[in-house]
C-alpha cells in the first residue's frame, strides 16, 4: 500500500519543491520490462544502477533523470541548475565501451533505451532528450577544481566516463538488492512518512558520513545536535570508494553496535546511503545537505573535512561553501562544526571554539588515524573510538596489517602526530616540555605503542588529577578523603620538622670558616641548608585539624530560619 504524505503540513519540503517518484508503478512493470527487451540497451555497472535508483526514488529531486547539456554546463559554471535552483554536481551518463558507442549512434532525441544490468535485466528505461559531447578536462578543473588524475574523481572521469553525454528522463523498472543493508533500506517515500506520520517529528537532524567507522568526534555532533531536534537520522554511505577504508558493511555494523548501547532508541534511526563517492569536496558537501533535506531532514550536520580528500581542499572549504548560498534557498538548516577532540584537562570533547587548551592536553579524532592504528594492530584509546565500534571496524579495515616495510598506509610518524599532538613535544600527556623536540624522522612503532599507552590508561589522570587536589582543600566532611593521604602529610611535616629542628640545633655550633670543607661546613652552607628545609616544609600540604575546619561554616540565623520557621 502506497504511503500518504501530506507536504503542506511538514516542517520541510523536497528540493525544487516536489519529491520525485519515477519509478514504475507494480501493476505496468512487468509490462515496461517486457517493452524494454525491445529497445535498444545499454549495459550499466552497480554504480550507475545505484545513482539510477537514486534519481527515480527522489534522493536527487528535482532531477529526474540524467541532465542535458544547458543543465550540464549550468551546474558546472555556476553550481545551478539552469532554471537557477542550487544543484552543486552534473548528473551525467556517457556510457563506455564500443558496443555502447555504436548504440549511442543509432539514437536519437525522442528514442528510448533500455538500462541493463550485468545479468542483462532491464533496470530502466531513459527517454533521450539531449545527446551532447563534453571536455573531460573542463569537466575536471570545474568540478574538483584540478586535472591532477591523483584525484580520485578526476581519474573517474577518464576511467569510467565515455565522450558523449546521454540527457533524459529515467523510469525506474526494478531495484538492486543491497545484500546485507536491504534490511535497512529507506527511500524518501519511507523517512517522510516515518519522521512526519509515524513519530510526529517536528524536527530531524541529518548525517553523512563515509570512509570510517562511528568515532567519538561523530557522536559529540550528534549529541549536540540531539539537545535540540527531535530526530537523528544517520547514513554512513555503502560504496567502496578507495581500497585503504573500512568495507561497508563493517562500517554499518559499526554504528549498529554503538547505537544499541549509546543512543536513544526512538530518536535516532539509521539507514544506508547508497550514493557512489564523488570527491568533489566542498560541492559534495552542499549534494549532501540537499540529500537530507529529500530525505525530509530539517537540520544538516556538517562536520570539519565533509567529503574532502587529501590535500585538494581547504581544510573548512566545506563550511565556507555555505556562504554562496541564502538559507532560504538551501531551504535546510546547515549546522556546522568545527574539529572535535578530546581534551583531558576539560576531561570532555571539544572543539577549538569551546576549549582553550594546548596540545599537551589533546587526543586528536581523526578517521584515518583510527584506520592506520587499526592497520598497526592498536584498538584507539576509547575517548577516540568506542570498542564497540572498533571491533567491527578492526575486521572490516582494509588492508588489514603492515606492508613488507613494516608501515601501514601512512608512515608511523604521520599516525603519532595526527593522532597524539602532545608526543613529541611533551614528556607525557599533559606533562613538561621535553628538553628537545622529538624528531618526527626518528618515530617508531614504539613511540605509538608508548602514545597508545599513555592516552589509553591516562587520560583521564589529568582532571581526576585536579579533582582531587581541589577535594582535598575544599571537603568539610574529611570522612571523604582517604585518611593514609592526611596521615602521610602529617608524618611529612613531622619528619620535615625534626629535619629543621636539627638543622636549627647545627646552625648555632657552625664555625663561620669550616677547618675541613669536606667534613665540616660552614655557617654560611648550614644556612642555606635550613633556608631549603623551610621552603619544602612550606611545600608540604598542611593537614586540616577539626579547629581550622571549625572556621569555616557559621550562619548569622538559627538553622531552622533557613528552613522558613520564621515564627517561634
Amino acid at each position: 500500500m502506497e504511503k500518504t504524505l501530506n507536504f503542506d503540513r511538514y516542517p520541510q519540503q523536497p528540493h525544487g519543491g516536489k519529491l520525485v517518484n519515477q519509478v514504475v508503478p507494480a501493476d505496468k512493470v512487468k509490462a515496461e520490462i517486457e517493452r524494454a527487451r525491445t529497445l535498444p540497451s545499454i549495459r550499466v555497472d552497480l554504480e550507475a544502477v545505484i545513482t539510477i535508483e537514486m534519481i527515480t526514488t527522489g534522493v536527487l529531486s528535482p532531477n529526474k533523470g540524467f541532465m542535458n547539456e544547458d543543465d550540464y554546463k549550468s551546474v558546472l559554471e555556476s553550481g545551478r541548475l539552469a532554471n537557477g535552483v542550487i544543484w552543486p554536481v552534473p548528473l551525467s551518463f556517457a556510457p563506455t565501451g564500443e558496443r555502447n558507442k555504436e548504440i549511442i549512434k543509432s539514437l536519437s532525441v525522442g528514442s528510448e533505451v533500455a538500462l541493463t544490468d550485468s545479468h542483462n535485466e532491464p533496470v530502466a528505461i531513459l527517454s533521450i532528450e539531449d545527446i551532447f559531447d563534453y571536455d573531460k578536462e573542463e569537466r575536471a578543473r570545474q568540478l574538483f577544481g584540478t586535472t591532477d588524475r591523483n584525484h580520485p574523481g578526476v581519474d573517474s572521469i577518464y576511467r569510467r566516463m565515455g565522450d558523449v553525454s546521454l540527457g533524459g528522463t529515467l523510469h525506474l523498472l526494478q531495484r538492486v538488492d543491497w545484500g546485507p543493508f536491504e534490511k535497512l533500506r529507506r527511500e524518501p517515500k519511507d523517512t517522510w512518512h516515518l519522521f512526519y506520520e509515524e513519530k510526529k517529528f517536528n524536527s530531524v537532524a541529518g548525517f553523512i558520513t563515509g570512509a570510517n567507522p562511528l568515532h567519538r568526534g561523530h557522536e559529540y555532533i550528534h549529541r549536540n545536535a540531539l539537545e535540540g531536534v527531535d530526530g537523528l537520522f544517520l547514513q554512513p554511505l555503502v560504496e567502496m570508494a578507495k581500497r585503504e577504508y573500512v568495507r561497508h558493511e563493517y562500517r554499518m555494523l559499526a554504528y549498529r553496535n554503538v547505537l544499541d548501547t549509546y543512543y536513544p532508541k526512538d530518536r535516532a534511526i539509521l539507514s544506508p546511503l547508497r550514493v557512489t563517492y564523488i570527491f568533489a569536496g566542498p560541492r559534495e558537501t552542499i549534494l549532501h545537505a540537499l540529500i537530507m533535506k529529500n530525505y525530509g531532514c530539517t537540520h544538516a550536520l556538517i562536520g570539519r573535512d565533509h567529503a574532502g580528500i587529501g590535500s585538494y581542499y581547504d581544510k573548512y572549504a566545506s563550511h565556507s561553501i555555505f556562504d554562496q548560498f541564502s538559507p532560504k534557498e538551501m531551504g535546510i538548516d546547515v549546522r556546522l562544526f568545527h574539529e572535535v577532540f578530546y581534551c583531558t584537562r576539560c576531561a570532555s570533547h571539544a572543539t577549538s571554539e569551546t576549549c582553550p587548551h594546548d596540545d599537551r592536553f589533546k587526543l586528536t579524532i581523526s578517521g584515518t588515524g583510527i584506520r592506520e592504528m587499526l592497520r598497526y594492530g592498536i584498538m584507539p584509546p576509547k575517548e577516540i573510538c568506542r570498542p564497540e565500534s572498533v571491533l567491527s571496524a578492526m575486521q572490516g579495515v582494509q588492508p588489514k596489517g603492515l606492508g613488507e616495510d613494516g608501515e601501514a598506509i601512512q608512515p608511523v610518524s604521520k599516525v603519532i602526530q595526527g593522532m597524539f599532538p602532545y608526543y613529541t613535544k611533551y614528556t607525557r600527556l599533559g606533562g613538561m616540555l621535553r628538553k628537545e623536540p622529538l624528531d618526527p624522522a626518528t618515530l617508531t612503532v614504539r613511540d605509538l605503542e608508548i602514545a597508545s599507552h599513555d592516552a589509553r590508561h591516562h587520560a583521564g589522570d589529568v582532571y581526576t588529577g585536579v579533582y582531587t587536589e581541589y577535594t582535598a582543600v575544599v571537603d568539610h566532611n574529611r570522612s571523604m578523603q582517604p585518611s593514609w593521604v592526611e596521615d602521610a602529610r602529617q608524618a611529612l611535616r613531622f619528619q620535615q620538622e625534626r629535619i629543621i629542628s636539627d638543622l636549627e640545633e647545627k646552625l648555632e655550633q657552625a664555625p663561620d670558616e669550616a677547618s675541613d670543607e669536606f667534613m665540616y661546613q660552614d655557617k654560611k652552607e648550614v644556612e642555606r641548608e635550613l633556608e631549603s628545609a623551610r621552603n619544602l616544609l612550606g611545600d608540604i600540604p598542611s593537614v586540616i585539624c577539626r579547629e581550622r575546619l571549625e572556621t569555616r561554616t557559621w550562619n548569622v540565623l538559627p538553622y531552622k530560619r533557613y528552613r522558613g520557621a520564621d515564627k517561634e
